[in-house]
């Protein structure tokens, strides 16, 4: 697979990546590597990743806990004081192996850290690969408010092997896969048709389609890196989303949802208020119910829980001047960024959504 040139950034896939990055080494006098893994990738994907490299800096890891639950200040913290502790300097690189967590707080933490250090992503799961990998934001949940803290900042490179997907649960593989079919609703029926038979997928495909959907996210950004337009498309099925999955974090009578299985849900909403409002088919809403559905299940969510899911909206990063902003779908392909919905349509779609 050819690599992507995205803004800032270099992405890699598969054969391309280590030799790129041992290059990368070359180029720049780094002083230390610094390796930032959670307890999984440290045993599942580290070792992988050490026996490519081929330099003769001095590296260190750094392991925090896994999860979102520790995408907080306070683990920035303690990576910030482990770097100062092994005497990072501003010529250190630091290379985040991981999922979106590790990407996106990693990403963080080298922003910040002396003003500013070097990084590298390696997405290990599907879902970074796809999203986190492409568009460099960076940050933290402040509680359990999703991406509260953060900046745009890109990763000299990102490094895309598909290898560290043999190491996934499905239900991480499910979650990825959420936001390559959110890809396909939002740019077209051609992406979009790919998806129609979810058990009929290979790895090659999955190659392929992990390919084309970083090309559409790289599009986006490139044409709106700061989210004022276009950018704001890749939220399709996230304002919702992003509150039931803050509202099953938070509660203590709740299972975690990944966020993939939370923007599914969020998603069919979407839908729903789509054909609603913007004139998004029955038909296709009701198919995409069915597809997700029959993949995905369905997430319990009461009826005394809707307003307490609802207020969470609040917090949605594309709100503005008291207003929060849907991402709605007049066809596939067809976006509409800041839509206005009354709290009685998102009631209906979540009755749709249960019946």
């Amino acid at each position: 697979m050819d690599s992507i040139a995205a803004n800032d950034s270099l992405i890699h896939f598969n054969n391309t990546c280590y030799s790129s990055l041992n290059e990368h080494f070359k180029k720049h006098n780094f002083s230390k590597i610094f390796i930032l893994v959670d307890e999984n990738t440290h045993q599942y994907c580290l070792p992988l990743f050490l026996e490519k490299l081929q330099t003769e800096l001095t590296v260190e890891i750094i392991e925090i806990e896994s999860g979102e639950a520790n995408k907080t200040i306070e683990t920035c913290v303690g990576v910030w004081n482990a770097l100062s502790e092994l005497d990072a300097d501003r010529k250190s690189l630091m290379i985040n192996v991981g999922g979106g967590v590790i990407t996106d707080l990693g990403g963080f933490v080298a922003c910040t850290f002396k003003r500013g250090i070097a990084y590298v992503n390696v997405p290990t799961t599907l879902l970074s690969m796809v999203d986190a990998s492409v568009g460099g934001k960076t940050g933290v949940d402040l509680g359990h408010l999703k991406n509260q803290i953060g900046v745009i900042s890109n990763a000299d490179l990102v490094l895309i092997d598909t290898k560290y997907l043999d190491t996934l649960p499905q239900n991480e593989m499910r979650s990825g896969l959420a936001e390559m079919l959110k890809h396909g609703l939002i740019t077209g029926e051609s992406y979009w048709n790919k998806f129609q038979d979810l058990s009929a997928l290979s790895l090659n495909d999955l190659d392929e389609l992990i390919h084309e959907s970083v090309v559409i996210k790289k599009n986006v950004v490139e044409i709106d890196p700061f989210e004022n337009g276009l950018r704001k498309t890749l939220n399709f099925g996230h304002t919702l989303g992003h509150a039931i999955e803050s509202y099953f974090l938070s509660s203590p009578n709740k299972t975690n949802l990944l966020h993939g299985e939370a923007v599914v849900v969020g998603m069919i909403l979407a839908c729903y208020i789509s054909t609603e409002l913007v004139g998004f088919p029955k038909e296709t809403t009701l198919a995409i119910k069915s597809l997700f559905t029959n993949y995905y299940g369905k997430v319990e969510i009461e009826k005394n829980e809707r307003s307490a899911i609802m207020e969470l909206m609040k917090y949605d990063k594309k709100n503005n001047h008291g207003n929060i902003n849907f991402v709605l779908l007049e066809a596939i392909g067809k976006p509409k960024i800041d839509c206005l919905v009354e709290d009685e349509v998102i009631l209906n779609a979540f009755d749709f959504y249960a019946n």
